[in-house]
C-alpha cells in the first residue's frame, strides 16, 4: 500500500495552479522529493508525493502504477485535474497510470525525469519482476511506446542527462514526443536536486492549459 508524504496545506498554494503528484523511482520513497517538493511548494503548487511499496523491482510496474491511481483518488478525488512527475522509474509508472488507468482524462501535464523509456541495461543484470520490465525492449516497455502517441493528448516533457550512470545509455530517456530537454546535470538523483533540474521541472509545470489538446472525445 502506498503511503503519502506530509499532506500538510500550504500556505503558499496558489489556487489557479494544479495540484501535482510527485512519483519516485526504484529504492526510493517519498522523502527523495524533499528539495523538489519544498521548491514547488515554495512557488505556489500544491504538492503530493507517494511511498510505493515495496520499492525494490519485486512489484510488478503495473500494481504500482494502481497504487498511484487509489492515491490519487483518496486525496484527490475523481475529478480534479492535476499534473505528475515521474522520476526514474517513476516515469514508466506515470506513464502506465495515464495510458492504461485513465488517467489520461485528468493529468494535464506529465514531467518525466530520468526515466528509462527505452530501458536501461543495467535492468540485465537482476531478474526481480519490475526490474526485467525496465530492460531494452522489454515487452512492457514495447506495449506503452506502441501507443505513446496517447501523450499528444496533455503537455509532456521528458528531462535527461547524457552523464546519468544508471540510465544506459542515458538517451534512453528520450522519446519521440512531446518536449525533450538535455540537462547538464551531474547524476541521476541531482535532476531532482539541482536548481537546473528544480527549475526545468517548474518551468514545464507552469505551461499555460491553453496549450492543451482537447480531450473532449475521451472515452
Amino acid at each position: 500500500m502506498a503511503q503519502s508524504d506530509n499532506l500538510a496545506r500550504n500556505p503558499a498554494h496558489n489556487p489557479a495552479r494544479n495540484p501535482v503528484v510527485l512519483v519516485h523511482g526504484i529504492w526510493n520513497t517519498a522523502g527523495i522529493f524533499s528539495t523538489l517538493k519544498a521548491y514547488l511548494e515554495h512557488e505556489g503548487w500544491q504538492v503530493y508525493a507517494l511511498s510505493m511499496t515495496p520499492n525494490n523491482g519485486d512489484a510488478p510496474l503495473e500494481s504500482l502504477a494502481q497504487q498511484v491511481a487509489d492515491f490519487i483518488n483518496q486525496h484527490l478525488g475523481a475529478q480534479q485535474p492535476f499534473d505528475l512527475v515521474g522520476f526514474s522509474m517513476g516515469g514508466l509508472i506515470s506513464r502506465y497510470y495515464v495510458q492504461r488507468l485513465g488517467g489520461l482524462a485528468r493529468v494535464q501535464r506529465l514531467v518525466t525525469v530520468s526515466a528509462p523509456h527505452q530501458g536501461t541495461v543495467l535492468g540485465l543484470f537482476s531478474d526481480r519482476f519490475g526490474i526485467r520490465q525496465m530492460r531494452p525492449n522489454s515487452p512492457f516497455l514495447r506495449s506503452l511506446n506502441q501507443d505513446i502517441h496517447q501523450l499528444k493528448r496533455l503537455h509532456f516533457v521528458s528531462l535527461w542527462t547524457p552523464f546519468d550512470l544508471l540510465i544506459l545509455p542515458p538517451w534512453s530517456s528520450q522519446v519521440p514526443i512531446g518536449q525533450v530537454q538535455r540537462l547538464s546535470v551531474s547524476a541521476h538523483n541531482q535532476m531532482i536536486q539541482d536548481p537546473q533540474g528544480l527549475k526545468a521541472i517548474s518551468q514545464a509545470l507552469l505551461t499555460s492549459a491553453s496549450a492543451f489538446p482537447i480531450k473532449s472525445d475521451l472515452s
